[in-house]
């Protein structure tokens, strides 16, 4: 189990770290927005369709109210033509559509009801909508800024880089510029002190003639010597 709990735990992980790269918060904020804007719209359809609904109901009620007035007319006018019997059946009829009329209040009152709460349910989310809207704005510029920033550290790395490499070489040119440059002092103060070219061996002619006055030296100081000694 313990096996497992680790590797659960690292697919996880995994799965994390590809969901932060594959998702953009600018493209969520923007879809939960959206969906709060479908929210709002079918909150303002109920009340749209609620409020169509007790408008037809207040019509049929005016409608019945006129068949009403028109029965409560048939009857005083039947009373007066001596017709109980036709008064007593345009009564009949008065009565049975008030009860209807009744019927058609109580439903419009509970539209009202529905209306009212809709309505207060549209002016709570329109206010939550914009509120998350100047939210998800701000959000979404922090991001920017942010990832500009990052855009900009990461360039900014890359130049130093670049740079230290740069330096490296830098460094390194001077250090074989400097070694050039004391050698080449070397060689000259071998050169002056004549140590070089004894060491290169000089040149052909140079030898002879320094042989030649060796010998002529040689021969001098033994011709003194034996002036010297008389003989």
């Amino acid at each position: 189990m313990g096996l497992l709990n680790r590797m659960s735990t690292v697919v996880k992980a995994k799965m994390n770290t590809i969901m932060d790269r594959v998702e953009d918060p600018n493209e969520t904020l923007d879809y939960s927005y959206q969906k709060q804007l479908d929210l709002l719209q079918n909150v303002k359809r109920g009340v749209a369709e609620v409020a169509t609904s007790k408008k037809r109901l207040e019509l049929q009620r005016a409608r019945l109210a006129m068949k009403i007035d028109e029965l409560d007319d048939k009857a005083r006018a039947a009373i007066k033509a001596d017709r109980e019997d036709l008064a007593r059946q345009a009564l009949e009829r008065k009565s049975a559509l008030s009860v209807q009329i009744e019927g058609l209040d109580r439903q419009i009152r509970d539209l009202e009801h529905e209306q009212e709460k809709l309505e207060a349910t549209d002016r709570r989310l329109t206010s939550k909508v914009e509120s998350f809207r100047v939210k998800k704005e701000t959000m979404k510029a922090q991001y920017s800024a942010a990832e500009a920033q990052v855009k900009v550290t990461e360039s900014l790395t890359g130049i130093s880089e670049e740079m230290a490499d740069v330096g490296l070489a830098v460094s390194r040119s001077e250090e074989k510029i400097e070694t050039m440059k004391a050698r080449s002092a070397a060689l000259d103060e071998l050169v002056e002190r004549g140590t070089l070219e004894e060491f290169a061996g000089g040149d052909d002619v140079e030898r002879e003639l320094a042989q030649i006055k060796a010998r002529s030296s040689v021969e001098d100081d033994l011709a003194r010597l034996k002036s010297e000694e008389g003989r």
